[in-house]
C-alpha cells in the first residue's frame, strides 16, 4: 500500500469514528435495546448494530472493491486476506457501554495482504483517538506515544488480564497465573480488548493475557502496539490468526520471555 492511499484512507477513517462517535453519544440518551448472543453476558444492543452498518455504508460506498469483517455481521464473508480488508468492532466493552456508559470502544483495523496498515481505536466517552500507521508510529489524539519502556521488569509490571483466567478457564494452568499475579506489581480489567492494547501502547500498563479474542477485538490493537515496539501472539507463542478466534499476550518485549517461560501453560 502506498502512502498516497494510507494518507487518503486514514483521513477518511479518522472523520467516520468520529461521526460515530457522536452518534453513539446521542443514542445513549435513548432507550435502545440490549439483546444477547452467545451467552447472557454476551450482548449486544442497537446502537452496536446501526455502528457498524455506519461504517459498513461509508466504506463500501467509497471503496467498493474493499472486504470488511464486522462483529454485528454486516461485513463480507471473507476467507482470505488477500487486498485489502477492514476488521472492525463498533463497540468494544458492550457491557461497560450497558452498564457503565464509558470504558468502550470503537476499533478498526486496516489490513492490506493481511499486513496491518492502520489501526484505530476511540475511546468514545474520553474523546480520545488512539491512530496508528504501519512504519510511522502511533498517536494519542495528536501526541506520539513512546517506545515501549525497555527497562521494564516482571516484579514492576501491570498485567491486564480477564478476570476469569485466574479462577476458572480450564485452559490454562491457573496456579501459574495466580503465582503471575502475585510476583507482578499489581492486575487490571478493564473490561474492552481494544482499550486494554491502546493502554499497553500508551504504557500505562505492561501486558495483556486473554484466552479468547475474535480478530475485531484485537486487528486495531495489534497494529498500534507493533508500532510502539510491543510484541502480539497467541498465548502459546504462535503467530495471531485474523481470520479466527485465538488466545492473545501482548506486552513490553522486556517481559515476553519471562511469561511465556514461567507463567504461562496452556492445557
Amino acid at each position: 500500500m502506498n502512502d498516497a492511499i494510507r494518507e487518503e484512507l486514514l483521513i477518511n477513517t479518522k472523520k467516520w469514528i468520529y461521526q460515530a462517535g457522536d452518534n453513539i453519544r446521542e443514542q445513549m440518551e435513548q432507550a435502545f435495546k440490549i439483546d444477547t448472543k452467545s451467552n447472557a453476558n454476551d450482548l449486544v444492543t442497537d446502537v452496536d448494530r446501526a455502528t457498524e452498518q455506519f461504517f459498513v455504508e461509508n466504506i463500501k460506498a467509497n471503496y467498493p472493491d474493499h472486504k470488511l469483517i464486522g462483529e454485528e455481521g454486516y461485513g463480507d464473508k471473507v476467507e482470505s486476506l488477500d487486498g485489502i480488508v477492514w476488521i472492525i468492532d463498533p463497540i468494544d466493552g458492550t457491557m461497560n457501554f450497558v452498564h457503565q456508559k464509558r470504558n468502550f470502544a470503537i476499533s478498526i483495523g486496516i489490513y492490506h495482504d493481511g499486513i496491518g496498515e492502520i489501526g484505530l481505536i476511540y475511546n468514545v466517552m474520553d474523546d480520545v483517538l488512539y491512530t496508528a500507521v504501519k512504519g510511522q508510529g502511533a498517536y494519542r489524539n495528536d501526541t506520539r506515544l513512546k517506545p515501549l519502556n525497555d527497562e521494564v521488569r516482571l516484579e514492576t509490571s501491570i498485567i491486564a488480564m480477564n478476570s476469569i483466567i485466574a479462577c476458572e478457564n480450564k485452559r490454562i494452568n491457573e496456579k501459574k497465573i495466580q503465582q503471575l499475579i502475585i510476583d507482578s506489581r499489581g492486575t487490571r480489567s478493564y473490561g474492552s480488548a481494544a482499550l486494554e492494547f491502546a493502554f499497553l501502547a500508551e504504557g500505562i500498563i505492561d501486558a495483556y493475557l486473554t484466552m479468547q479474542l475474535a480478530p475485531w477485538d484485537f486487528a486495531a490493537g495489534f497494529i498500534l502496539v507493533n508500532e510502539v515496539g510491543g510484541i502480539t501472539v497467541q498465548a502459546n507463542g504462535n503467530p495471531i490468526d485474523l481470520l479466527h478466534n485465538n488466545t492473545i499476550l501482548t506486552c513490553n518485549k522486556q517481559i515476553y520471555e519471562r511469561l511465556m517461560n514461567d507463567y504461562i501453560e496452556l492445557k
